[in-house]
């Protein structure tokens, strides 16, 4: 009987990369643990979702770049297999660090995020940490979920109202809290409050920034 035959509970992967030599790479890493195996590989979503399927994982191993024409087609592989698997765990594994990806990663139902030049010890506990039920982030990945929580985030479907506009015009002429209300004849208070309003539906945190970001979007 093997050493893998007596194990109590062998973990059992998908890993999800579009690059092959990754996949033989991870498979060669991972499978030197006795508690895990590596049940099937997919290099796009289709045949992610296929192995899946017939394989019945714990543990999803993912990549957010699957194609050349996206840097996080990922994203929304990860939101479909924990929709129709919640029991399966996707551990998000990528070459991409940004607060606002791991995120939407987290938003998408994944379980960990770790970035690809993470050692062989810290991807198997982190693996292992998940399939106990925890999650898992190095270092790098925590700290930008830290940054991304502690920021304004963008609300897409937030449209701004009437006078939020007004506000945003006087905004872009520099005009200060005082100013905007005397010109539309609100309090200050009131202005401060569209203002604060005008901020956080555009995801950002200064007034400067407002005044790009509405400006790219036309909105000015």
């Amino acid at each position: 009987m093997t050493v893998r035959a007596q194990a109590t509970e062998v973990v059992r992967i998908v890993l999800v990369d579009d690059h092959e030599i990754m996949r033989q790479g991870l498979r060669s890493v991972l499978e030197r643990e006795v508690d895990l195996l590596v049940a099937g590989e997919a290099g796009t979503g289709a045949e992610a979702m296929d192995v899946v399927a017939r394989m019945h994982p714990q543990i999803v191993l993912l990549d957010l770049k699957l194609s050349t024409s996206s840097d996080s087609e990922g994203i929304e592989l990860c939101r479909e297999l924990t929709e129709r698997y919640p029991e399966i765990a996707v551990l998000v594994l990528t070459t991409f660090l940004d607060e606002q990806l791991v995120l939407r990663a987290i938003r998408a139902g994944a379980r960990g995020y770790v970035v690809k030049d993470v050692d062989t010890s810290g991807l198997v506990r982190a693996i292992r940490d998940v399939v106990r039920g925890g999650s898992a982030f190095d270092a790098r990945s925590a700290a930008a979920v830290v940054r991304g929580l502690n920021a304004a985030e963008p609300e897409p479907e937030a449209e701004l109202t009437g006078r939020e506009l007004e506000v945003l015009r006087l905004l872009a002429g520099g005009l200060s809290n005082r100013l905007i209300g005397e010109r539309l004849y609100i309090s200050e208070t009131t202005a401060k409050f569209h203002v604060g309003n005008i901020l956080r539906k555009l995801g950002v945190t200064r007034r400067a920034e407002a005044v790009y970001e509405a400006s790219k979007a036309g909105l000015i």
